[in-house]
């Protein structure tokens, strides 16, 4: 007998049971469930009418229909059948457990059957989402978490419907052991990301093999993207033009910003700018600058403008002596490509097609204008003009004969071009510098071009027309002269040729009608010195020499004559200098003409033949007949005239006049011969040359 009453109780009930026969027709097997979804665990017993007791993990849930510790179960069935059905409503965690059916009374307890709660992860989180912004040209990195899975979560990447790889991935246990956290990791490179695409993360189980997913919105950012346009092109000078600023930006645009050769235009703030253009759009660019929250970007454009020739480099006039290299250097612009010209100024032969000009020792015939010309097809042209300047022996260009009219004011005139100009005027006793003399006035003018002297004769007399007049230019470079008449107004002009006898019988008539010239030969000197080099040719030394050598020997002799003079009249003759620009309107000569020979250049005169002296008198000469026969000759007979006019004067007085006027008019034959040369020299003669016959030891 049992000892306890309640377990007798069941002892008996146990061994009726078993006399009995009970079984399970149903009991409960492994099932697997989806948490909060309901499921029934079966458990029938046919017949039995006892306690039936349902063990989770071995725990006893309750008697019966009693389940009253756990809300969410119940046991179901047709009792009277025996069916003791567990059903649970809304699963969860707890539930995934093993479960069993006992009959108490029967003894009898189904198998063990395992019950699987498979939990969905929770809906996956994309750090960052919805949109994830970055900057342009930095990797993308993507995180995806799907939490609290079971089975732990599968994630898989998507963009426009295609499974990205490369993506890692880390689990995690929960404390429940039983449930799992997915991390999923995706790196996309700048090149493989576009602003505004959707990737998704989708994460799967078993409890939501259809997944669940998460998308996120790419957002990249970067500085404004700039495209300027300009319309139309090309476009010719004066022209409307349009410039637009598209820009695309994230974050948006701020402001627009324009400028033009990097100078801000402050009265232009969208993204439209109209100009009428010029020359200086085609290499001052135009500039358009964006800003948004990143920075700015700037983008600038040139306009294609047609343009005529602008001179770029301008070229400079040149001063060079002869001989030397002349390089000029002219730059201009333009557009469409122009082409450069370069011509001497009346010529058209074109020198260069190059911006540089380059002449290799030039000559005086080089000097001039030359043109630096640009053409632009179709659109226009310029030109610049220089000046080539060459130092060189100067050049005269002067009217052989020239006219004027008797009784009124007659002019000579000479024109010379030097280089280096004149810069100073010296004298002799026979030379008039500048200002008046008389019905003598001299005046030196310099032009761009050269110099002009002038010859003024306030009154022509028949002389005039008769005088030769020969004008020398000279500088450091060399000489050069011309041969000038004066012709009477309306006269035809007499030939060369015919000079000498012209002038032969004009001095005759002279003498008949009782006139006597009262001035010297008239003669205007200009030195052209170049004080900056300081220099003096060799041929100008060598013609200096020349002429001290040769008319030294013959002047000497007079200078003795000249002391015999003093003794006879015992008179102290001064030593006063003639100072430069002073007129001499005596005949009183130089007191030492071999100095003047030295101290003189005698570049530009013009010379007066005149008339005087005696021919009775050559007597008193002999001692200084034999030198020079010839020089002399011709200086006597510029003296004869003056001798004869004067016949109630002394001999002493007719031999001092002599004396004096030979001397001056023997220095300055020797003077014209040994400057004019060959040519000058003939015509000096030639003027003396129809009254040689009146002195014996000439012919």
């Amino acid at each position: 007998m049992c000892k306890f009453p309640q377990i007798s109780y069941m002892c008996c009930m146990a061994a009726v049971l078993l006399r009995s026969g009970a079984t399970f027709t149903q009991q409960p097997t492994d099932l697997v469930v989806v948490a909060g979804q309901p499921v029934t665990l079966p458990c029938s017993i046919p017949g039995y009418h006892g306690m039936v007791l349902w063990l989770r993990d071995g725990m006893a849930l309750g008697v019966n229909r009693d389940l009253s510790g756990y809300p969410r179960y119940d046991i179901v069935g047709d009792h009277s059948k025996g069916e003791y059905h567990l059903l649970i409503q809304r699963t969860e965690m707890q539930d995934d457990a093993f479960f069993e059916c006992q009959a108490i009374q029967a003894a009898i307890r189904s198998r063990p059957a395992r019950l699987t709660v498979l939990v969905p992860p929770d809906d996956p989180v994309i750090v960052g989402a919805p949109v994830v912004s970055l900057r342009a040209g930095d990797h993308l990195n993507l995180t995806c978490h799907a939490n609290n899975a079971k089975p732990a979560a599968s994630i898989i990447w998507i963009r426009n419907g295609l499974v990205l790889s490369g993506a890692m991935y880390s689990k995690t246990l929960l404390r429940d052991g039983r449930r799992e956290s997915t991390v999923s990791t995706l790196y996309l490179s700048p090149s493989n990301i576009e602003s505004g695409q959707q990737i998704t993360c989708r994460a799967s189980n078993k409890a939501a093999p259809n997944g669940k997913d998460a998308t996120v919105t790419i957002d990249i950012q970067h500085l404004p993207l700039v495209n300027l346009t300009v319309e139309p092109q090309p476009v010719l000078e004066g022209n409307l033009v349009k410039f637009h600023c598209s820009a695309k930006a994230n974050p948006p645009v701020l402001y627009y910003r324009w400028a033009k050769g990097g100078s801000v235009i402050p009265e232009v703030s969208d993204d439209t700018y109209e100009v009428v253009v010029d020359h200086s759009f085609f290499t001052e660019p135009v500039s358009c600058e964006v800003t948004n929250a990143l920075g700015n970007t700037n983008i600038s454009r040139n306009v294609d403008v047609y343009f005529g020739p602008r001179m770029a480099a301008e070229p400079q006039s040149l001063q060079v002596d002869q001989g030397s290299d002349a390089v000029f250097n002219c730059a201009w612009t333009g557009n469409p490509s122009l082409t450069i010209v370069w011509m001497k100024r009346g010529s058209g032969v074109v020198l260069s097609n190059k911006n540089t000009l380059t002449l290799k020792a030039v000559k005086q015939e080089d000097a001039g204008k030359y043109v630096c010309r640009a053409v632009v097809p179709r659109v226009g042209a310029g030109e610049k003009e220089v000046t080539l300047t060459v130092n060189g022996p100067p050049t005269i260009s002067s009217t052989q004969t020239q006219q004027a009219l008797y009784g009124e004011k007659g002019q000579i005139k000479c024109f010379i071009r030097s280089t280096p100009p004149p810069d100073r005027i010296v004298s002799h006793s026979t030379v008039l510098e500048s200002g008046t003399s008389g019905r003598y006035t001299v005046e030196t003018v310099s032009t761009e071009e050269g110099v002009i002297s002038t010859l003024t004769m306030s009154n022509i007399v028949p002389a005039d027309f008769q005088t030769i007049y020969n004008c020398t230019a000279w500088n450091s470079f060399g000489s050069d002269t011309e041969i000038i008449r004066l012709k009477e107004q309306g006269e035809r002009p007499l030939p060369i040729s015919d000079i000498s006898l012209s002038l032969s019988l004009s001095l005759s008539l002279l003498d008949l009608k009782g006139v006597v010239s009262a001035k010297n030969d008239i003669r205007v000197e200009i030195v052209h010195k170049d004080h900056n080099a300081a220099r003096e040719s060799d041929e100008h030394t060598s013609i200096k020499q020349m002429m001290v050598s040769r008319c030294e020997p013959v002047l000497k002799q007079l200078e003795v004559l000249q002391e015999e003079e003093k003794e006879f009249q015992h008179i102290k003759v001064g030593n006063e200098e003639e100072y430069p620009g002073r007129v001499s309107n005596s005949r009183e000569p130089r007191r030492n003409t071999v100095a003047r020979i030295q101290r003189a250049r005698f570049p530009l005169s013009f010379t007066r033949a005149k008339s005087g002296g005696s021919i009775s008198l050559k007597k008193k000469f002999r001692h200084i007949w034999p030198l020079h026969q010839h020089n002399l000759c011709s200086g006597l007979m510029g003296a004869s005239r003056s001798a004869l006019a004067d016949s109630t004067t002394s001999l002493f007085s007719h031999r001092s006049r002599l004396l004096k006027t030979a001397q001056s008019q023997v220095g300055e034959l020797c003077w014209g011969i040994q400057i004019f040369g060959a040519v000058s020299a003939n015509l000096i003669f030639t003027v003396f040359k129809s009254h040689l016959s009146q002195v014996s030891h000439c012919r």
